[in-house]
C-alpha cells in the first residue's frame, strides 16, 4: 500500500521537481536510510539517556558554526526544521528584548520576501511584525527599515538569499542598523546556509552574509535542503551562549520532575540527528564542493536558456541556486500549467506573478530537456490558466487578504479531513 500511494507523489526523483526535496544522489540516499534505520527509536529528548545524540548534535553545530565564521563563545541548537529554528530565533528575541530591554510585547522588521515562518513565529508568540518594502532588485530596503524601527523593535532580519527570486538582502547594512539600535539582527540562511560558504569557496563574489558581519546575532541554516540530511534537521546559531540561554525553556515545579529543554519539540527524532552528522561526514568538504560545482553550473545552464527566451526574464540577481522568472508575452502561471503537462514541477510565485525554480544536483542531467520543453511551451499560444494555477492567480489579486486566508483554512481543512481521498 505505502509503494502504490507513493506514484502519484511529486517526482523528485527523476529531476522534474523544482521544490520541496533537495536531491544529491542515491549513495547519499542510501547513507541516510541507514542512519536513520540505526537510530529510528532513540529520543533526543535526554541528552543523558542517549549521549550518541548529545555527541551527534554538538559536532553537527560545530560543524555549522565553522562553515557560517562563528566566533569564539558561539553556539546553538538543532531543531526539527527552518520554521522551528526561526520560531525559537523570534522567541530569543522576545524573551531578550522583555528581560534586556523591559518591552512587554516586542516588534520585528521583516522584509516582506522573508519566510512566512516569521509572520507564524510572530503569531504564536504575541510579537508584533513590522513588514518592511523591498526595492526594485527585491532586497530589504534599509532607509525603510530605519523609519520603521522604533522602541519597541528588538530584531531586524535579513535572508541569505530570500525564497521567491534568491537574492541576499543587504545584510551588513540591515545589520549595521540593528547595532546603532542596540537590538539583535537575525540572518535566515535556512536557504543557503549550507551552500553558499561553497559557493564562496568556488570562487564566486558574495557580500558577507554571516557572523564575519558585526552585528548578525543568529543565523538559522536547514541541513535538510543543501545539507542533503534527511527531512527534519535544521539549526538556530547564536553568537553567545547568554543569547541562547532566552531560547531554553525550564519548568522547575512538576510531580514528574525538572524539565528542561533547548527548543520548541520535548521529544527529538534521534533519526535525524543521526543522519544529518552522518550525511556531513559522508560528503565532507570535498563533497559539498563538488555538489555546490554541479548545482552552480546547472543553475548557469537555467538563468541562461531561460533568458534566452524571447519573453522571459529572470528576477533580480539570484545568489546562488533559486531564481524566479516572468513572461511578459503570456500569463506565466499558464505558462507553468503547460510545463506541468509536460510533466515537470514549479513553484508559483506571487507580487509579481512568475515561476519559481530550486536547483539541486537532480536538476543536472535534466536542464536540456527542461529548457527544450520550456521553449516549446512559450512558443505556444497559451489560453489562460485554468484549475489550480487560475485559482491561484485569482486569489493573488485579491485585495482583503482576511478573505483569501479564511479560504486558505477552509482549503486545508478539506485536504486533512479523515476519509478524504488520497
Amino acid at each position: 500500500m505505502l509503494e502504490a500511494r507513493r506514484r502519484d507523489d511529486a517526482d523528485w526523483r527523476s529531476g522534474r521537481t523544482f521544490s520541496l526535496v533537495y536531491h544529491a544522489g542515491d549513495e547519499v540516499v542510501s547513507v541516510l536510510r541507514d542512519a536513520l534505520s540505526l537510530f529510528v527509536m532513540e529520543n533526543g529528548l535526554s541528552p543523558l539517556a542517549f549521549p550518541s545524540l548529545r555527541a551527534f548534535e554538538n559536532d553537527v553545530i560545530a560543524i555549522a558554526l565553522g562553515l557560517l565564521h562563528g566566533p569564539e563563545g558561539s553556539v546553538g541548537s538543532m531543531t526539527t526544521g527552518g520554521t522551528e529554528s526561526i520560531l525559537m530565533a523570534v522567541r530569543t528575541a522576545r524573551e531578550w528584548g522583555r528581560s534586556v530591554l523591559g518591552i512587554a510585547r516586542p516588534k520585528i522588521l521583516v522584509p516582506v520576501t522573508a519566510h512566512p515562518a516569521f509572520h507564524k513565529a510572530a503569531h504564536y508568540l504575541d510579537v508584533e511584525v513590522v513588514p518592511v518594502p523591498v526595492g526594485p532588485d527585491f532586497r530589504g530596503d534599509v532607509e525603510a527599515a530605519r523609519s520603521l524601527a522604533d522602541e519597541r523593535t528588538v530584531l531586524v532580519v535579513a535572508s541569505a538569499p530570500s525564497y521567491p527570486q534568491g537574492v541576499l538582502d543587504p545584510i551588513a547594512e540591515l545589520a549595521a542598523l540593528a547595532r546603532e539600535r542596540r537590538i539583535l539582527c537575525h540572518v535566515d540562511a535556512c536557504l543557503g546556509g549550507f551552500l553558499l560558504p561553497f559557493v564562496e569557496r568556488l570562487g564566486r563574489p558574495l557580500p558577507p552574509f554571516d557572523f564575519r558581519v558585526e552585528g548578525v546575532t543568529s543565523i538559522s541554516a536547514d541541513l535538510h535542503k543543501y545539507g542533503y540530511a534527511a527531512k527534519g534537521a535544521s539549526v538556530v546559531l547564536y553568537r553567545d551562549a547568554d543569547l541562547r540561554k532566552h531560547q531554553f525553556f525550564t519548568h522547575t515545579e512538576w510531580p514528574g520532575g525538572l524539565y528542561v529543554s533547548p527548543t520548541m519539540t520535548g521529544t527529538r527524532s534521534g533519526a535525524a540527528i543521526a543522519a544529518a552528522w552522518a550525511v556531513l561526514h559522508y560528503l565532507g568538504e570535498e563533497g559539498y564542493l563538488d555538489l555546490a560545482r554541479r548545482v552552480l553550473a546547472t543553475t548557469d545552464r537555467l538563468r541562461a536558456g531561460i533568458e534566452a527566451i524571447p519573453g522571459l526574464h529572470v528576477l533580480g540577481e539570484p545568489a546562488m541556486s533559486v531564481l524566479s522568472f516572468v513572461s511578459d508575452r503570456h500569463d506565466v502561471y499558464a505558462l507553468g500549467q503547460a510545463l506541468e503537462r509536460r510533466g515537470w514541477r514549479l513553484d508559483l510565485n506571487q507580487r509579481p506573478a512568475s515561476l519559481h525554480l530550486m536547483v539541486t544536483p537532480a536538476h543536472e542531467a535534466h536542464a536540456d530537456a527542461f529548457l527544450a520543453d520550456l521553449r516549446a511551451a512559450a512558443a505556444e499560444p497559451l489560453s489562460p490558466a485554468a484549475g489550480n494555477a487560475a485559482v491561484y492567480g485569482m486569489l493573488a489579486a485579491v485585495e482583503d487578504r482576511v478573505q483569501v486566508g479564511d479560504f486558505l483554512k477552509g482549503l486545508l481543512d478539506g485536504i486533512y479531513t479523515p476519509g478524504a481521498a488520497p
